[in-house]
């Protein structure tokens, strides 16, 4: 039996044998998938080997290297010195090579790199013969990523070295060091590195590209890359590991090293943009260290080398049929490309990318759709600084990420996870963001830099993961230890102060400042029509007021699924009636302050008909237990105590006496399990009857006035059938008896259904289904009993640790947010199953926080739900999501 192959040169991977570019991907990784495409397009890279993505896995799991991967990866270097002319560990022509990670999916900055591998003391010596300043330059280079990378030292020991050593010598810049300087430093690293790790630095180069694959394997798992997969859901697939020639940006000034983007990835605008830096390395422009130039700048320059680059990009932008994000180097004027990625795009940019590749004819419409991820969508719903703010800002960097935050400045990664989860919104401020510091990041709500350009890695990271982002603010001096942040030398802010930035325009502000809710531009409008276009879900609203239900409609909502008559009773002025109707001692009584409550429940009612004339309105009657309306127990108990010390037991310690024992009679153990919902309409009538009138006069009088309603009523908290039936048996003829008094007769039909929020409900749903003519899942409440969760404890008590904390961790993700199949969504499933085979026209909907999940719509659509019903601002992620679903579902891959 041949030996299982391990590792591929470039050349001998034909990507036409894949049937997708995503099936090479997960096979060789992002990187090598890409080296692969470009080799086999002619493009300039520098020749190496892939080892596949499995093959970190089986590290993973045996703690080993395979067996044959050392054998192979020797042979791949003969070719390689072969191909090159360079020979690994040879002084006079020293084959020396990079070696980085590539998962299938895109992390920025999450997976490790080495440069100048290969390497000794001897091998720059002979270097320096022909080019000092670069040898010395490279040698110390080496030293530290060694030593971060493979020895998981971080690099901050040598930062500090380098950082005083500028200091002692009066210099600012690392290119400002003479190559006698760099040597010395080369010196202090190598006896940094034996003071961390008690060992001198590896001379040998086998030594050394084994340990660097090694920290590749082991870099998969890391703390920053398993964060980063949890929280954008990325299978465990493993990341392959490159080697390749290295290529020398920082050769002389004839070199330099580069990002770009085939557009723009903040607006999408089809130009190609970009950062250059001449005499560099590529960790250069991702750390921030100097302030790149732009192509534009370059292209004045260095018209030739840039119409070069134009064209090999444009050429990747052909191929994939996508915005290309490319690594290059310049050696000596001679270009190499080193990678090339689908590029990351802000939201805004990958609406305008997906309709302007649609109208080029790179991409038909579906595929449009697809490239919009849905929850990418929430980014556009940001808010933005207010065109009226007259507050003027400290200091303007680089605009990375959108949106317009404010929060309490931390400088410190760990102090930002701390305070996240003691409930505080921070922005983290730091002089540059390293990989390493990825937990804290998205513990913020918006990340600040000194340092920087907009392929750094906090811009990256952050419009990856939807982060306002500022980089590149050179004139804010930031002091991490102190924890302070200085202009001109003056402290401008320090920790814990309250500070604002606008990631859109690029502008830090202390303190809070006005901002304005985002606005559906044209552009995007068109998106969401070819989203209508293709979704079968319906997406209504949760909407308990005109103005929400307004919002909704802007948003493209298609009617309300939920309208929650309880929070009517919350207004300030009104919450005085409805306690009157709730400590009524009388039927009598209680039908008296039902009746002034009655006008009130109409007009709020009518205000929504008009609004929402001609979509559908679901309105549900009452569905919390009445003590809710009550004044708050323990602040009664405690004036009642304090006036029966004083012995006052005038009108007011009466009152509270009387509401307390209201209060001790109707409070119950457990209310979310108690007498609410139907439970309460069943024994207090009443309340649903004023309800049901309140509804049916408004529905008279907004008719009369060329309303268009569509009515549905909801009964909420079914677990029985029974209790549906009477409580309609009561409540459909009262609205008849009204309709008919009034000689009314509706356009269209009243339809009564329930909310099935009881795992009996869902079970017993055929019966149910007899008698009610639309379902709407209630997930919060069925989410609660299913898993006998407390929404309201479960939360701040144990559900976060298990999902965020333990290792492994007991859950993936938060039910109340994400429909969980195996439970939850069984239910659905056999409740959508069983409804419609006792009445195949069921209408079935759903209204909770899952409601506008874009993993959760997949599976209501894969159900056969006909709509979901989500807060009016997440209306455009639910309809992107459901065109998702539909197009996915009809392409087999749902």
């Amino acid at each position: 039996m041949s030996e299982e192959r391990i590792v591929y040169m470039f050349d001998e991977v034909d990507p036409s044998k894949f049937k997708t570019t995503s099936e090479l991907k997960e096979f060789f990784g992002g990187k090598g998938a890409g080296l692969a495409n470009m080799t086999s397009l002619g493009l300039p890279i520098p020749y190496g080997f892939v080892i596949p993505c499995k093959h970190s896995l089986h590290y993973a799991e045996h703690h080993e290297m395979p067996s044959a991967l050392k054998d192979q990866v020797k042979e791949s270097i003969a070719k390689l010195e072969k191909k090159s002319g360079y020979v690994f560990g040879d002084i006079n022509k020293p084959l020396l090579l990079s070696v980085r990670s590539g998962a299938p999916v895109s992390m920025p900055g999450m997976m490790d790199t080495v440069l100048n591998l290969g390497m000794s003391k001897a091998i720059a010596e002979k270097m320096a013969e022909s080019n000092e300043r670069f040898a010395w330059d490279s040698w110390r280079r080496f030293i530290m990523s060694y030593s971060d990378i493979v020895k998981e030292t971080g690099r901050e020991p040598y930062d500090e070295i380098m950082e005083d050593y500028k200091e002692k010598k009066g210099k600012k810049l690392d290119i400002e060091l003479s190559a006698a300087e760099m040597k010395e430093l080369g010196d202090l690293y190598l006896i940094e590195y034996k003071k961390l790790l008690s060992t001198e630095f590896p001379e040998d180069p086998w030594v050394q590209l084994f340990g660097a694959i090694n920290a590749v394997f082991v870099s998969w798992d890391s703390e920053r890359a398993v964060a980063y997969r949890k929280m954008n859901k990325i299978p465990n697939y493993g990341t392959a590991v490159n080697v390749m020639r290295m290529v020398f940006g920082n050769l002389n000034d004839d070199s330099g090293t580069g990002v770009l983007f085939t557009r723009s990835p903040m607006d999408g605008e089809k130009k190609i943009m970009g950062e250059f830096l001449i005499n560099a390395q590529g960790e250069d422009v991702v750390a921030g260290v100097r302030t790149p130039m732009s192509m534009d700048d370059l292209q004045k320059e260095r018209p030739e080398i840039v119409e070069e680059i134009f064209g090999l990009a444009n050429k990747l932008e052909d191929h994939y049929k996508d915005m290309q994000d490319c690594e290059f180097t310049v050696e000596n004027k001679k270009l190499f490309f080193l990678q090339t990625r689908v590029g990351k795009r802000t939201a805004s940019a990958a609406v305008k990318i997906a309709i302007d590749m649609m109208d080029e004819q790179y991409i038909d419409e579906k595929t449009a759709v697809l490239r919009v991820a849905p929850e990418k969508i929430e980014e556009l719903l940001h808010k933005r600084i207010s065109p009226t703010e007259r507050k003027s800002p400290i200091v303007k960097g680089f605009n990375a990420s959108p949106g317009a935050v404010f929060g309490k400045a931390v400088f410190d990664c760990g102090r930002a996870i701390e305070m996240k989860k003691a409930g505080e919104k921070v922005i983290l401020v730091r002089k540059e963001t390293k990989p390493e510091d990825f937990p804290g990041m998205i513990a913020s709500i918006g990340i600040l830099t000194s340092r920087g350009g907009k392929t750094c890695h906090a811009a990256v990271v952050a419009r990856g993961i939807g982060l306002p982002a500022i980089v590149g603010a050179g004139d804010l001096e930031i002091d991490e230890e102190a924890g302070i942040a200085k202009v001109s030398g003056e402290v401008v802010f320090k920790e814990g102060s309250i500070i604002s930035i606008d990631g859109l325009a690029g502008n830090v502000y202390v303190g809070e400042v006005d901002v304005v809710d985002p606005e559906i531009t044209a552009e995007f409008q068109r998106y969401l029509e070819l989203c209508d276009k293709y979704r079968k879900l319906g997406v209504r609203t949760n909407a308990d007021t005109p103005q929400m239900a307004s919002d909704a409609i802007k948003n493209g909502a298609e009617g309300i699924g939920l309208c929650r008559t309880e929070r009517m009773f919350n207004a300030e002025e009104r919450l005085p009636k409805v306690v009157d109707m709730i400590v009524a001692e009388s039927l009598e009584e209680r039908e008296k302050a039902l009746n002034v409550l009655l006008p009130l429940q109409k007009g709020d009612f009518k205000g929504i008909f008009k609004t929402m004339n001609g979509k559908p309105v679901t309105v549900r009657l009452l569905d919390p237990p009445l003590h809710e309306f009550l004044p708050d127990y323990k602040t009664m108990l405690i004036e009642f105590t304090e006036l029966r010390v004083k012995g006052d037991h005038g009108d007011r310690f009466k009152e509270l006496e009387f509401m307390i024992r209201k209060y001790e009679e109707l409070k119950e153990e457990n209310a979310m399990l108690g007498h609410r919902g139907v439970r309460l309409g069943n024994t207090n009538p009443e309340i649903y009857k004023m309800q049901a009138r309140a509804l049916i006069e408004a529905l008279i009088e907004s008719q009369n006035d060329g309303i268009d309603v569509h009515l549905e009523i909801m009964l909420p908290l079914v677990s029985h059938v029974n209790e549906f039936t009477r409580l309609v048996s009561i409540l459909k003829p009262l609205a008849s008896e009204i309709m008919a008094s009034a000689n009314f007769t509706p356009k269209n039909t009243i339809k009564w259904g329930t909310m099935i929020e009881i795992p009996r409900a869902a079970l017993t749903s055929n019966e149910i289904a007899k008698h009610a003519e639309f379902f709407s899942f209630g997930t919060n409440d069925l989410t609660q009993m299913t898993y006998g969760f407390s929404r309201d404890d479960v939360e701040s008590k144990f559900l976060m640790k298990y999902i965020d904390e333990i290792e492994p961790p007991i859950m993936k993700d938060n039910p109340f947010e994400h429909l969980d199949p195996n439970g939850v969504g069984k239910l659905v499933a056999i409740s959508v199953k069983d409804g419609r085979s006792t009445r195949p026209n069921l209408k079935v909907g759903v209204c909770g926080e899952t409601g506008g999940d874009p993993d959760s719509i997949l599976l209501y659509h894969k159900y056969g739900l006909n709509y979901v019903s989500c807060s009016p601002f997440r209306v455009p992620v639910a309809r992107v999501a459901a065109a998702h679903a539909a197009i996915l579902d009809e392409q087999g891959k749902l």
